[in-house]
């Protein structure tokens, strides 16, 4: 690893930590608000936040951004868009658990498209890491008891959640053909694709569903889905891909399950669990296990 680069491996830690809150909080409040409202919301509120501190940065990189408007579009569209309108949708008719399992699949996918359109190869060693990372990930999620997953139950909702994991699978691969621009003017324009696709969308949910509760719950969960897995989140993620590649950054998604276990304990009161720590060895043994071959290099 190098050692400019250290704090970025630290940064990725970050971005499943809010995912978690946000996958947690979608499930909690799926009742209260229909899944197209939520989005929407949620990217406007972050928008609007965003605007005011980025639009120097916007202004600045304006003929950057028309020169590679097709990539931004794309971009917004997936990891804007549509992954988080396919999440919310899946909460509504799957479980937590089975919303967790299949994200811990996202570091593979990740792997294989950006081979299918990069060429991008890895070890064996590097799968085994994989391999090693979503085993521990889906031991926490199961709980380390395997009659949870011999009596796991697939509904649609299962099928929308593996769609929506491909398509942000496919945003990570592809951001290294971002425009060369400030993180903030990317964040801000990808936003604003997502909020324009969603627009439509929206009102023809509002017109078709009954309305949605305004409830404190719901306040308060919109204000942390703006701030924390929108804004501070994509950043962090965004940076991680452009410094050490959607491969490895990939992987930092099997903590998910680990960081919504932490907050289990921490508001449900849940207990520390011997499967935390078999899944903690696996997670972590399989990002130091992928990581070798980058150490290696600077010897």
């Amino acid at each position: 690893m190098k050692p400019n680069l250290k704090w970025v491996y630290l940064l990725m830690i970050l971005p499943p930590f809010f995912w978690a809150g946000n996958a947690t909080l979608a499930r909690f409040i799926a009742d209260q608000i229909p899944p197209i409202t939520l989005a929407f919301w949620r990217w406007t509120i972050a928008l609007s936040v965003l605007i005011p501190f980025t639009w120097s940065y916007v202004s600045n990189d304006w003929p950057e951004i028309k020169k590679g408007w097709k990539t931004i579009l794309l971009l917004g569209l997936l990891g804007i868009a549509s992954f988080n309108v396919l999440l919310y949708t899946a909460a509504h008719t799957t479980t937590a658990i089975n919303i967790s399992l299949t994200q811990s699949i996202m570091p593979a996918i990740i792997v294989l498209i950006s081979f299918l359109l990069f060429g991008d190869r890895i070890t064996l060693r590097q799968m085994f890491a994989i391999a090693l990372c979503a085993g521990g990930a889906g031991y926490i999620i199961i709980r380390g008891d395997m009659q949870r997953l011999k009596d796991l139950e697939f509904v649609i909702g299962d099928l929308i959640m593996l769609l929506a994991i491909i398509l942000y699978a496919t945003y990570t691969a592809l951001l290294r053909k971002r425009p060369d621009i400030h993180p903030l003017s990317f964040l801000t324009a990808t936003f604003a694709v997502g909020v324009v696709f969603l627009l439509p969308l929206y009102l023809w949910e509002i017109q078709s569903e009954p309305p949605w509760v305004v409830s404190q719950s719901v306040i308060l969960s919109l204000i942390y889905f703006a701030f924390f897995p929108s804004i501070l989140a994509y950043l962090c993620w965004n940076r991680g891909i452009y410094e050490i590649g959607a491969n490895r950054a990939g992987l930092y998604i099997n903590l998910l399950p680990l960081f919504t276990a932490l907050l289990a304990m921490i508001f449900l009161e849940e207990r520390f669990q011997t499967y935390h720590i078999a899944g903690i060895f696996f997670i972590f043994s399989g990002l130091l296990l992928f990581n070798l071959p980058l150490q290696r290099k600077k010897g």
